[in-house]
């Protein structure tokens, strides 16, 4: 948590200090990445289709992520980002062409992963944007037909022709149209019992884990999982600062809700990807992902750099300015140690964990996130 903060005031610093010009090369990075992993999509999808094999698993689509409910994760913070060159008044046709292309496509690789949280993220962000004015309007009338379309490729690509050509489809996106907790309920109640037992200071970091469990090794949702390791007051301070971050911004977002300058609409698309994350991160594990972990710190901080304050932010004191580099400095080497004592030997622990317990491993920070052991 400690280097996730350090990772989103250097982003933020860069931002401040770079200007402007920053934020197309952050854009021009997003849509790279974007359209690399749409070409990975189509052309596997493509050779699936096409091959001798007549079946075709959608998941085997999904690349890139150990799970695809990271992928899907990756995708709420990037869906509402791709919008930005839709909304400046001075993008080339052509380039509005290219920008909304992806932006289908990239839905249509959503709804092929069938990750829900997505779906409810951005539903969210869209709900909030609404009442933002004008331009979160905007953003949602160029959101909308981009799903229509996804969902309409899907239904082309994945039911028409694959009819027609005799593939028989598995893991077909309406089959997870479901109202299920997908095994949720359980890890749930697991951490509210680790609060009701330890309310005040919680289990520790990472102590969700050290729990046993057959399902999960975090509870997939960010305030009972804060809860249940770092306490019930701490919960309440982290609540109530992301909280007043959220405000200050959706207040921001509103009053310049008709404007056209390229800052204002960037900070819209950003607010929608937080808000989007955020909500997701109540029915997944957002907040424990490191991928995530660093799109969460980016967006972050990127916001907080195009904040505009009341007033010139308090400088700290010394004291507390090396305190904070005395902290970060002993987490970054903390975890070198962590990496240079642990990454030899992962191959031989993970073998070891499937010989002794067998299951799926439940991920968190290296393959087996798994603290505890199973007991006899």
């Amino acid at each position: 948590m400690v280097l996730c903060f350090c990772v989103m005031l250097v982003f933020s610093r860069v931002r401040t200090y770079g200007g402007r010009k920053l934020d197309g090369l952050f854009v021009a990075f997003l849509f790279f990445v974007v359209a690399l992993k749409g070409f990975q999509f189509l052309s596997v999808g493509a050779f699936a289709l096409f091959s001798d094999l007549k079946k075709i698993n959608t998941d085997v689509l999904i690349e890139g992520f150990s799970n695809k409910r990271f992928y899907g994760q990756f995708q709420t913070f990037t869906l509402p980002l791709l919008a930005v060159p839709l909304l400046l008044s001075n993008t080339k046709q052509s380039t509005k062409i290219l920008s909304f292309s992806l932006l289908c496509c990239w839905w249509l690789i959503a709804v092929t992963g069938g990750t829900r949280g997505t779906w409810l993220g951005m539903s969210v962000a869209a709900s909030a944007l609404f009442i933002c004015g004008h331009s979160g309007r905007r953003w949602i009338t160029w959101q909308l037909p981009a799903v229509v379309v996804g969902v309409t490729l899907y239904w082309l690509l994945f039911s028409v022709l694959t009819g027609y050509l005799g593939i028989e489809v598995s893991n077909f996106a309406s089959d997870r149209l479901t109202t299920s907790l997908s095994g949720r309920g359980p890890i749930w109640q697991q951490a509210w019992d680790m609060i009701r037992e330890r309310p005040w200071l919680g289990f520790g970091p990472m102590h969700f884990a050290d729990i046993h469990n057959p399902i999960a090794a975090h509870p997939h949702q960010a305030i009972l999982q804060w809860a249940s390791e770092w306490g019930i007051p701490s919960t309440l301070l982290v609540v109530w600062l992301a909280g007043r971050g959220l405000w200050a911004t959706f207040l921001l977002v509103r009053e310049r809700s008709t404007s056209d300058d390229p800052t204002d609409l960037l900070r819209l698309c950003l607010f929608a990807s937080l808000i989007g994350a955020l909500t997701q991160s109540m029915v997944d594990g957002v907040i424990v992902m490191p991928y995530s972990q660093l799109w969460l710190s980016l967006v972050v901080g990127w916001l907080m750099a195009l904040h505009v304050w009341k007033g010139e932010p308090a400088k700290p004191n010394a004291f507390i300015h090396w305190s904070w580099m005395g902290i970060s400095t002993a987490a970054v080497l903390f975890l070198v140690y962590v990496v240079i004592r642990d990454v030899p030997h992962l191959d031989e622990r993970n073998k070891l964990y499937q010989q002794q317990y067998g299951g799926h491993f439940q991920p968190r920070f290296w393959t087996q996130g798994v603290i505890a052991i199973k007991p006899d």
